[in-house]
């Protein structure tokens, strides 16, 4: 027994030694795989830089093929090299410039202003939207070689610099009659932060609203701290918190705010990554706001990172009523990493988890099709977890609304009315016609003013791709390759005679839709983006559903409670 005992021991011992090799010889062999990688890499660069016909561009070549390795990843994982300062802007919500939105405008060829922000330079000094940029401290703004986005990076470079230096911006302004007037400038550069809550306002008696666009400025909790205490005086019994369309951003913000309405000391989301370090306890640290008022969350496919912090936690700790559409899933956190020589990547080093223990993380990079393609992870796939009260959520797929709103179909006809500039158009003929509108609340757009933009789009012979016309086209095709239009040839040209394109019907069928486009894209000249979420809000059906419920107590709590 004492022999068998003794050779079991030396088997055991010979097979724990033959673990232990086998993981050093493991690392051994990915480390191996690493070096000599690398080497190879130097190798080829130093071929090609020696042997290649023409001169390579060293930095260039060896940031693309940075880039080819992180898309290897995540679209998360990013490098920014020495001379880009978006990780700073992105990180901050500042930065230096004249403070307004501008793009490419293909009428043009050039990049035009979409809107200057409230209370910033441009805005103060009276640039408006419609104007289209020609000169920038001397330097010619035409698009030249460059393809769009390049010429509206050239241009965005050009306006931004440090606070306080000059710079001088020739303009040419629309008119009235199709014409434009050349106009110049002189805009003191300043600080820029972006507004991380546009607008909050009450929307009856006892309900209170606040936007937040987005969590990726820093102290942007205070703003929304502020505009809650502001309603609160003001008399909101009930909250509605709108994250529709927020990307996300910094994670202590969206935590912060969710403190606002939770009691101290509770989980509110951790991280769990690969090594130790990356691993976090995140809980409210601060005596709440209110912990009795009643809230409700709008949320959208836009709904992104820390704003689904925010929502998942609210609804895994049974704190508010999620309303809209399933959000997007991005269960992902970010670290900042410095680079040589001034260089910095943000690299994915976790995911996160709120409070019912589940990820939200819709897609799975690690797992990609032969083509290279990513699926979102499937809801069979996905698992049940349970909020504090113990109602079923699922994770892998963004957060799904305790009130789901059905979302209308966005016609056809109105993708290419934005995409060929015709109601950005409108609105800045609107303006030059009408200098003043009123309160948003009191504006409306008339008969007469969508009978002036119907006008303007016969004009400008305005047409696009009808998906039904192609589709039937297609039809045809297949049914003579198939031998099926000798006899469905009349049905063929019934259905071309009702599908025959006519402006004026489209327009007064698709009127609900395109109307609401023109007020937002009118009132923000006057009011900017304060005033273009006000007018939004006007028939808002995500909206009118949260004020139904949390108006209503009973509703409100037996969405809250576990069904029997």
């Amino acid at each position: 027994m004492r022999k068998n005992g003794r050779l079991i021991s030396i088997l055991i011992g010979t097979f724990l030694l033959g673990g232990i090799f086998l993981a050093f010889n493991k690392t051994d062999e990915r480390n191996f795989q690493i070096v000599k990688s690398l080497d190879v890499f130097n190798s080829v660069f130093k071929e090609l830089d020696l042997f290649y016909v023409d001169t390579i561009d060293p930095k260039e070549v060896v940031e693309y093929g940075i880039r080819a390795m992180l898309a290897k990843t995540d679209p998360y994982t990013e490098y920014y090299p020495e001379e880009d300062n978006t990780l700073k802007e992105m990180t901050s919500g500042k930065f230096g410039g004249i403070g307004s939105v501008i793009r490419y405008y293909t009428p043009r060829k050039r990049v035009v202003i979409v809107e200057p922000s409230e209370g910033n330079p441009a805005a103060e000094v009276g640039l408006k939207a419609g104007d289209i940029i020609m000169e920038i401290n001397g330097k010619d703004m035409s698009q030249g070689d460059r393809i769009p986005n390049d010429l509206t990076s050239y241009v965005s470079d050009n306006l931004r610099g440090e606070p306080g230096t000059l710079c001088v911006i020739k303009v040419e302004r629309p008119t009235s009659d199709s014409t434009y007037v050349p106009m110049e400038f002189k805009i003191t550069r300043g600080t820029i932060r972006t507004n991380p809550v546009p607008y909050y306002g009450m929307l009856n008696d006892s309900i209170g609203y606040i936007y937040i666009s987005t969590f990726s400025v820093e102290g942007c909790s205070k703003d929304v701290k502020r505009a809650l205490i502001e309603l609160k005086q003001q008399g909101a019994t009930s909250l509605v918190i709108d994250v529709r369309s927020n990307g996300g951003g910094l994670l202590s913000e969206a935590v912060n705010v969710v403190n606002f309405f939770v009691p101290k000391g509770k989980e509110i989301v951790k991280t769990k990554g690969k090594f130790k370090q990356m691993d976090h306890v995140y809980r409210s640290t601060n005596e709440p706001i209110d912990l009795e008022i009643p809230l409700a969350v709008l949320v959208d496919g836009g709904t992104a990172s820390a704003a689904e912090i925010l929502s998942g936690a609210l609804q895994d700790l049974d704190r508010a009523v999620i309303i809209g559409n399933r959000t997007f899933g991005k269960g992902l956190v970010q670290t900042l990493r410095t680079l040589p020589y001034n260089s910095s990547m943000k690299v994915t080093t976790a995911k996160y988890y709120i409070p019912s223990g589940r990820c939200v993380q819709a897609i799975d990079y690690s797992k990609r099709n032969a083509d290279g393609s990513i699926a979102r992870t499937p809801d069979s796939l996905t698992h049940v977890f349970h909020t504090a009260a113990g109602r079923e959520v699922r994770d892998g797929g963004g957060i799904r609304p305790d009130i789901e709103v059905k979302m209308d179909k966005t016609p056809n006809i109105l993708f290419y009315l934005v995409n060929d500039d015709m109601i950005f158009d409108y609105a800045t003929q609107y303006v030059i016609k009408h200098p003043q509108i009123g309160e948003v609340k009191e504006f409306q757009l008339t008969d007469a003013d969508y009978a002036d933009f119907k006008t303007m789009l016969k004009k400008r012979n305005f047409s696009y791709d009808r998906q039904s016309e192609a589709l039937l086209k297609k039809l045809k095709e297949m049914a003579e390759f198939e031998g099926y239009m000798d006899n469905a040839s009349e049905e063929f040209v019934a259905l071309e005679k009702k599908l025959q394109h006519n402006l004026d019907l489209e327009l007064e069928r698709f009127a609900k839709d395109v109307k609401p486009m023109l007020a937002e894209e009118i009132v923000k000249r006057y009011y900017f983006e304060k005033g273009a979420v006000q007018e939004t809000l006007k028939d808002d059906v995500d909206l009118k559903k949260a004020m139904e419920v949390i108006q209503e107590p009973m509703t409100y709590r037996k969405v809250l409670a576990v069904s029997e």
